[in-house]
């Protein structure tokens, strides 16, 4: 059965198609809605690497065919001091951020959120495929009424946050869940959000395009880091970083080559090392020295860059890792025990134990061991489809 409430509902509309059937579904639910376009970038904002002026005339366009108001706001003073600034620091540091998880949980989910406030929403809906249920304190299992947002919602008008808590649930496609990307958002923020298109499948979100005739229902899904656009990552760091070139070696000293500076490169990086094979002399043929070489780690202090051939050399893997930075989408930490994690977007769920060392850190044990895992990414933790949360990637361990 589903809810009767209708809220005052502003959505993030993109110009992509997902968030553009998010507006559709939720005006054919009855909800009053209202589209917001989010610029968050003006540096080198042109059209060669830069979508945001297409973008925002595709987004135009959708809210013109679905007869709903769209304001263009512009958080870019707020991104690039929430988001690019650690971006930055973290790849001057070395580490490799993921600034999408930032983004969510900084202007997505904050300065968008305030904005719409300050409009009179009672709640927000973008089209990320993603689900919130809510949780009485007295049961694991929910109850309540499906409201066909994303969402099952509490039966009561009025809920106090003793009464329960908010839960983020895995989109139910699997190819397209975005709950990693989410996992950062708190109680206050899941109360608020919407995200109609979690339940479908990426194929249904584009047939409900084409069949309602909206301009965008073939577009191409983005890719790539929102503030870069297509254009050369390497070009694109090279404005903001400094950087010392220095050696690539391999595991054992061996000098392979020249890297252009530790923050272009990332653990498990095959592409653009400029190295070929290399074997011992008077080695035979056939053993193995043509595999492809892979970036394995980062010697910060020597300022070397060590990799390994094949991919399933044993410096790529990792059974334990520890992050910091936490965030649990309850509020709290889950207890010590058994789970899964993903180290990276798009990962298959991994076994793990997870535990908490002296210092409250997050320790994450891997009876499979985890390829590649990178500093700076997230850990995410979940128990079934529950997202629970994570932290930032500290390190990790080959043994």
């Amino acid at each position: 059965m589903c809810s009767t409430k209708k809220h005052r509902v502003v959505v993030g509309l993109s110009g992509g198609v997902d968030s553009a059937v998010t507006a559709h579904l939720l005006k054919e639910q009855g909800h009053e809605v209202i589209a917001i376009f989010m610029k968050n970038w003006e540096d080198d904002d042109d059209d060669e690497y830069c979508s945001s002026r297409q973008d925002f005339l595709d987004a135009a366009s959708v809210a013109d065919v679905l007869g709903i108001e769209i304001e263009h706001v512009n958080f870019a003073a707020e991104y690039k001091d929430r988001v690019f600034e650690s971006f930055l620091r973290e790849y001057q540091a070395g580490r490799t951020p993921n600034p999408d998880v930032l983004c969510n949980a900084e202007i997505k989910f904050k300065a968008f959120l305030d904005h719409a406030m300050r409009l009179g929403a009672e709640k927000i809906a973008t089209g990320h495929y993603a689900r919130v249920r809510w949780v009485p304190s007295d049961s694991r299992m929910p109850v309540g009424r499906h409201d066909e947002s994303g969402a099952v919602a509490p039966d009561g008008a009025h809920v106090r946050e003793v009464d329960g808590e908010f839960q983020l649930l895995k989109g139910l496609d699997p190819l397209k869940d975005q709950s990693y990307f989410l996992h950062r958002l708190s109680q206050a923020q899941m109360s608020k959000a919407m995200f109609p298109v979690g339940h479908l499948p990426k194929t249904e979100v584009r047939r409900i395009a084409a069949e309602i005739g909206l301009p965008n229902a073939k577009k191409k899904d983005s890719t790539g880091i929102c503030f870069i656009g297509e254009r050369p990552f390497r070009e694109f760091l090279n404005k903001y970083l400094s950087h010392q070139p220095g050696p690539i070696k391999d595991e054992r000293g061996r000098k392979l080559g020249e890297h252009v500076g530790l923050s272009f490169y990332t653990l498990g990086q095959r592409q653009g090392l400029g190295i070929g094979g290399v074997k011992e002399k008077g080695a035979p043929r056939g053993g193995g020295e043509h595999e492809p070489w892979f970036v394995a780690a980062k010697d910060i202090p020597n300022n070397t860059l060590i990799a390994v051939q094949g991919h399933d050399h044993p410096l790529l893997l990792s059974p334990a890792l520890v992050a910091d930075d936490l965030s649990w989408v309850a509020g709290r930490a889950p207890a010590a025990g058994p789970a899964a994690a993903k180290t990276r977007y798009r990962q298959a769920d991994a076994r793990c134990s997870v535990g908490f060392d002296a210092a409250g850190h997050l320790t994450l044990r891997f009876p499979d061991p985890q390829w590649a895992v990178t500093p700076g990414q997230s850990a995410v933790v979940y128990d079934g489809e529950v997202c629970l949360g994570g932290g930032v990637i500290a390190a990790a361990a080959q043994r």
